[in-house]
């Protein structure tokens, strides 16, 4: 039988009542699978991806596991980016200080006077590496007293080349400590530092998302020759049924050049990007939820943890690596319920990669109509509008039904 409520998991009735004023009563699938094992003490390696649930289903357990009168810190949350690490203190504040215990956040590009001070005082601490490093050379605090570990998109990291700071990092933490390590993947480098972290008898598990049938989005891939990708991205940006619009990009330069070369065509966007300082990236931010300006050119890791509930249009300037990351870029859409835009950029030498991603997506009839079934083939027409009942990010339904019950179950 399937769980009903956080209760019926072993959380307390002090959390159950915190969450429940945000809504959230119903605990989502990598909740109820990870909840139980970590209250029992166990380490636990779990592949989940953005946008299921995953931060409460490590914060709740750890309020739980935690003391007030533990020494400080007692628990660390290490994250990839500062974006995510605010979003993760923004979501377990509430849960922590219904068990009196304080959370901090350490990142990169703001003050690290007043962070150290945060963090000495504080009973969890969520800080990106490389912040931390800093912090910890500074002898500001120690991790000699930490319980609980959690690497929260542990892949995330080893993309970003955080593989020796958090080793350092992890190397400071005693030995019997918890381990939690949740990643969009548990294979290759992953895989090993994951075996490295955690103890022998951690418990896995994968979870996969259902395909959500439920809310109508449109996948749209289209066929472009190299040449004509900003004239094509003009067009659909002067689309004037859009609303909020995110334009994905590898590199940072290439954030920064397309911002400028859409200026040339009166076009108006924000670049957003890991050389930003963290102040730039809050102001870009509130400027694109504001609406004063409708178009945010983002590389993959700066958009970790954006959520701008009434973004349209997502649009692949370039292509997706892997179908995770496709999966993050579209998730950026049809956020709370609302049906939402993904529109893919292909060129011809990337359209088998790209079929391949679709076809594993369930996405295998949206890519056929862009007449790109082979490398070789397709009419180089591009995609024809259209509405079809699609594979959602992974967790969208759970979080449209938070959303609608006043809740931001992350």
């Amino acid at each position: 039988m399937s769980v009903q409520s956080f209760a019926e998991l072993g959380v307390s009735p002090v959390v159950v009542d915190a969450l429940a004023v945000r809504g959230i009563k119903t605990p989502f699938e990598i909740q109820s699978l990870v909840v139980p094992d970590v209250l029992a003490g166990h380490d636990v390696l779990a592949k989940s991806p953005t946008g299921s649930g995953k931060t409460l289903a490590f914060a709740v357990p750890m309020v739980e596991r935690l003391k007030a009168t533990d020494r400080r810190p007692s628990a660390l949350i290490l994250a990839p980016t500062r974006e995510l690490a605010l979003q993760i203190v923004d979501d377990m504040t509430d849960i922590a200080h219904a068990r009196a215990l304080s959370v901090a956040a350490v990142y990169g590009g703001a003050g690290i006077e007043r962070q150290m001070k945060l963090a000495r005082r504080s009973h969890i601490i969520v800080a990106t590496p490389g912040r931390l490093e800093d912090i910890l050379q500074r002898r500001a605090i120690s991790l000699e007293h930490i319980r609980i570990l959690v690497l929260d998109e542990a892949d995330r990291m080893l993309d970003m080349g955080f593989r020796p700071p958090v080793d350092r990092i992890v190397a400071r933490t005693p030995r019997s400590r918890q381990t939690l390590f949740f990643s969009a993947t548990l294979e290759g480098a992953a895989g090993v530092i994951a075996a490295e972290y955690t103890k022998g008898d951690a418990r896995r598990h994968d979870y996969v998302p259902a395909v959500d049938r439920t809310v109508e989005t449109e996948h749209r891939f289209m066929r472009v020759a190299h040449e004509a990708k900003v004239d094509t991205l003009v067009r659909e940006l002067r689309d004037e049924s859009r609303g909020l619009t995110i334009v994905f990009v590898r590199t940072k330069r290439g954030a920064d050049r397309l911002v400028k070369r859409l200026r040339a065509h009166d076009v108006t966007a924000l670049a957003m990007h890991g050389d930003k300082t963290q102040g730039q990236r809050e102001k870009a931010l509130a400027r694109f939820e504001r609406g004063d300006v409708d178009t945010l050119v983002a590389t993959d890791v700066a958009a970790r943890g954006i959520d701008v509930r009434n973004v349209t249009h997502v649009i692949n300037y370039d292509a997706p690596e892997d179908r995770d990351g496709y999966v993050h870029r579209i998730g950026r859409t049809g956020r709370a319920g609302r049906a939402g835009i993904g529109v893919t950029f292909v060129l011809g030498d990337q359209a088998r990669d790209m079929s391949r991603i679709a076809s594993d997506l369930g996405l295998h009839r949206e890519f056929s109509l862009s007449g790109m079934m082979t490398s070789t083939g397709g009419n180089g027409s591009g995609t024809p509008r259209r509405r079809s009942q699609n594979g959602q990010r992974p967790g969208r339904r759970e979080r449209a039904a938070a959303s609608a019950r006043g809740g931001r179950n992350r």
